[in-house]
Formats: C-alpha cells, structure tokens, sequence
C-alpha cells in the first residue's frame, strides 16, 4: 500500500514538473517561428525568466524522491539509461547558458546563435523526455539482477534487442514534442500581447492537429505493444477516467484557444498533459519498468521499493518538503502573474 502510494506521489511529481517546465520548453521551441524582432523575443523570454529555473527543481525533486522511495528502478535506470541521461543533463546545461550569455555581448552573431542554442535544446529536450516515456511504455531487456543496457539504436524496431530510440519511442517523442510546444505557444499566448499573441495563438492551434493525430496513434499502438495496458483498464474500468481527462483538456485547447481565452487554453493544455501521463502510470501499473524479455525480471513497486518502515518515515519528511516548495512556487507565480509588456 505505501509503495502504491510513493508510486503515485512520483507520477504527480513528474506531471507537475512537465506542466511547469513544459511550458518554457515549449517556449523555447517556438520562439523563433513566432517572433519577428529582437523585442519579441526578448518577451518571450521575460515570460519565462522569473521561473524557469525554479521549474526545474520538481525534476531534481522527482528524481530524489525516486532514489529514496524505489531505489532499484533508479539504479537500473540511470545505468542502463546513462547516455541518454547525459545527453539531457547537457541539453540542460546549453539551455540555461544560452538564456544567461545572449544579452552580454553586442553583435549580430551572439544573440541568434544563443537563440538557436536555447531552442535546439530546448527542442532536443522534450524530444529526450517522450523517448525514455516511451522506454518505459515498451519495456527495457531487464536481467535476472534488475539491470540492463541498450544502445542508442539498433535497427528502430521494438523487441528485446532494440535500442533506446526505435520507431515507438521516436514516435512518443515527436507526439511529446507536439505537445510541448503547444503548451508553450498556450503560455506565450496567455503572457504576451499585441501581433506576437497572435501568432502564438495561430502557432498553437496549427500544431494542435498534429497533437491530435499522434494522441490517436500513440494510444492504439500503446495498446498493441504493451498488453499490461489492456489489462488494467480491463480490471479496473474507472481507470478511464485518465484518458478522459487528457481528450477533455484536448478539446478545451481548442474551443478556449479558438475563443482568446489564453489562460483557459494553456489550463486545458495542462489538463490533457496530466490525463496523458497519469493515463500511463495507470496503464503500466504494477510495473515501474517493465521488462520486455518476460514479466519476470520486470521491476515492480513492490521488488523495486525500499523497506516498508523508511517508505512511511519519508512521507512525514516529504509531506512538509513539498509543502514548502509549493507555497513558493505559488509566491513566484503571483509576483510575476499578468503580461509581459515591451
């Protein structure tokens, strides 16, 4: 039960970073299609400024919280995981440089070359964080010891022998990608005016049908690919509340979008984020990293969990830690809350 329970705090961790970080994800990757002028994109980045640092603390949050509360999965994970996780600790890195370094200097070359940084990263980043989703929908080739290691690719095709990237989790990628950046034309939308809101707004709901489309396609394949999926929603119907929440939000975007309610858009668009993540945390339930060689090897929250005594300890530990980051994250967003003007 209190593994259950840790296994859930972990899953709401991770939506909340991926709403609040998604969104200057998303930022970043738009930011070059939808500005025009060193002024626009000087607001676009003022409308991410005061938080986007704070943002991704609720990823250093999860994952501490990950080593304390199962601490096999997060060492199977990071070793057999270990180039790709160097690849987003360096994507991080270059983003939060280039946001730092592009005002310094003067010149026509620095500031769109930082510019470029900041949304190659920030492009490469939710692209990173869809394909280990996916790794974690299809299942990695766990060993009788709880670990793994798989190659960057091999031939693209999901079996026991593929790589970290092969067309299902390329696919969640680019459906991951998608979303964010439409969560982040919702915010730029929301904290901008005058032409730039437009083509934020316009942006959005462009990319909003690709959103669509990959939403369908992922979920049918999910299915055909990891049967544990159809099997928890099977025994357990009011799971479908998940899904629910995710279309709700899906088509809320829309019609909020459509009707120049931008705060409305970018809340729906946090809405389906969460449906779409707690969707899978449903749906891959018992499993914490399924194993695509046998259900046997699989990691599980209860042979993956620590001690039952240090789980209920850190929750007391957890409960206020949390509280505390909550009421600041809250303070910083009341601060800086309205437009972002020229």
């Amino acid at each position: 039960m209190i593994a259950t329970l840790w296994f859930c705090l972990i899953a709401i961790m991770i939506a909340g970073y991926v709403i609040l970080d998604g969104f200057d994800l998303g930022a970043g990757m738009i930011h070059l299609f939808v500005t025009r002028n060193e002024e626009e994109r000087q607001r676009v980045l003022r409308s991410i400024g005061p938080v986007w640092d704070g943002n991704e603390v609720w990823l250093l949050a999860a994952g501490g919280t990950l080593y304390f509360a199962f601490p096999a999965l997060y060492a199977a994970a990071f070793s057999g995981f270990y180039l790709a996780l160097m690849l987003v600790l360096w994507l991080l890195i270059l983003r939060g440089v280039a946001i730092e370094l592009r005002s310094h200097v003067e010149s026509p070359l620095w500031r769109p070359f930082w510019d470029l940084v900041f949304g190659g990263a920030s492009t490469l980043l939710a692209l990173l964080f869809g394909v280990a989703l996916g790794n974690v929908v299809r299942g990695v080739p766990l060993d009788s010891n709880g670990y793994f290691f798989i190659p960057l690719w091999t031939d693209l095709v999901p079996g026991s022998d593929a790589g970290i990237v092969d067309w299902y989790t390329l696919l969640i990628g680019l459906a991951s990608l998608s979303a964010l950046a439409v969560h982040g034309a919702c915010w730029v939308a929301y904290k901008t005016s005058g032409d730039l809101q437009t083509r934020s707004r316009a942006f959005g709901a462009k990319i909003w049908w690709v959103v669509v489309l990959l939403t369908a396609v992922i979920t049918f394949v999910s299915y055909q690919l990891q049967p544990n999926i159809a099997k928890e929603f099977s025994d357990r119907p009011w799971g479908v509340i998940f899904p629910v929440l995710a279309l709700a939000g899906l088509l809320g975007m829309r019609i909020a979008g459509a009707r120049g309610r931008d705060l409305g858009a970018f809340l729906c668009s946090s809405l389906y984020l969460t449906g779409m993540l707690t969707s899978v945390t449903f749906g891959v339930y018992p499993y914490v990293l399924p194993s695509n060689v046998g259900p046997a090897t699989a990691l599980t929250v209860t042979n993956a969990a620590a001690a039952e005594y240090g789980l209920w300890i850190g929750l007391w530990w957890w409960i206020p830690g949390m509280l505390l980051a909550g009421v600041y994250s809250f303070f910083v967003y009341r601060h800086f809350a309205g437009k972002v003007e020229s």
